[in-house]
């Protein structure tokens, strides 16, 4: 199948270089129709052509700008995989961002993921996976506590991992020329991989709710 994505433009990145600060409404209404074109266009491209790669990809959403200026300067989507359960993608001057990450959790949710944390054997696969994603690079956050939740020892193997009510993994793919070619589907193509295991251990521990 031909593909969508090309590549961002470098013009792009004159966009958004004109959209910093905190660009007037004049000058954001000025960029608009250049930064559908040139910015959330490409996006939208650079998806489906991962959507056909993977049939499991296929539920994204390409956000619009809204009102701050953060939506302008900041291009993101994300691929839903799950119920709360998320790819998300952000281009900027930076460069290109993923991340795959359980957040703003329904009623239920955290209750059924620090179950499966503390329990021995999905607890010890979910350390081994935040680990192996650690060593590729990945900075790992989220919603964390202070303490470990009541009840759990303090001394739990897995007490890191139990003071989360959500859950994210994120690094930078970088700003490189790649991101102005067709290479830039492969990036978020191996990138996903690298996710993928997390992810589906999330979307079958987490899927249940209250």
């Amino acid at each position: 199948m031909e593909r969508q994505f090309t590549g961002w433009p470098e013009q792009a990145i004159d966009v958004l270089w004109q959209l910093q600060g905190e660009p007037a409404r004049a000058t954001r209404e000025r960029c608009r129709a250049d930064r559908e074109r040139l910015v959330r266009q490409p996006m939208i491209a650079l998806l489906n052509d991962v959507a056909d790669a993977d049939p499991r990809y296929e539920d994204f959403s390409v956000w619009h700008y809204r009102t701050g200026s953060w939506w302008w300067q900041n291009q993101s989507a994300v691929i839903r995989l799950g119920r709360k359960v998320e790819i998300g993608l952000r281009f900027s001057l930076d460069g290109l961002r993923i991340q795959g990450a359980w957040w703003y959790p329904d009623p239920g949710q955290v209750d059924a993921f620090r179950r499966a944390a503390a329990s021995e054997g999905s607890g010890r696969e979910l350390s081994g996976l935040v680990n192996d994603l650690r060593q590729k690079g990945y900075d790992i956050s989220g919603d964390v506590m202070r303490r470990p939740p009541r009840g759990c020892p303090a001394d739990h193997p897995r007490a890191d991992l139990l003071r989360h009510r959500s859950l994210i993994a994120a690094r930078s793919l970088g700003c490189e020329e790649w991101l102005h070619t067709p290479e830039a589907v492969e990036r978020v193509l191996s990138a996903a991989t690298d996710l993928d295991a997390l992810l589906m251990w999330l979307a079958r521990h987490v899927k249940r709710t209250a």
